[in-house]
């Protein structure tokens, strides 16, 4: 069984933490989870009926609603058991708060 011990869990940020603060996971990737929830270009779905199964975007031509969009993953200030790419909630496209933002990506070259 997996256990949380808030106490371990300090990383001396009293909010967000500085891209790289980290160490990287098992496929050298950093800050995957966690510090705020991640907007993704999927189109709000009540349930998981007929997704994409090439991994590209959810969208409202599928049966969407993109006035709403997918925020995933949870942030610093939420519990342990948020903080897993399965979480989802949605968010109007125009909606702003300091737990949610987007991860930037680069090739390592």
């Amino acid at each position: 069984s997996v256990t949380w011990e808030p106490h371990e869990c300090e990383d001396n940020y009293a909010w967000t933490a500085p891209v790289g603060s980290f160490k990287p996971n098992g496929k050298g990737l950093y800050d995957m989870l966690g510090n705020v929830w991640e907007w993704v270009e999927d189109c709000w779905h009540e349930n998981y009926t007929n997704p994409p199964e090439d991994g590209s975007a959810w969208l409202e031509a599928d049966g969407g609603e993109c006035g709403r969009r997918v925020v995933r993953g949870g942030s610093w200030y939420n519990g342990p058991g948020f903080v897993r790419s399965a979480v989802r909630f949605r968010y109007s496209t125009d909606y702003r708060f300091y737990i949610l933002g987007f991860r930037l990506a680069q090739d390592r070259e």
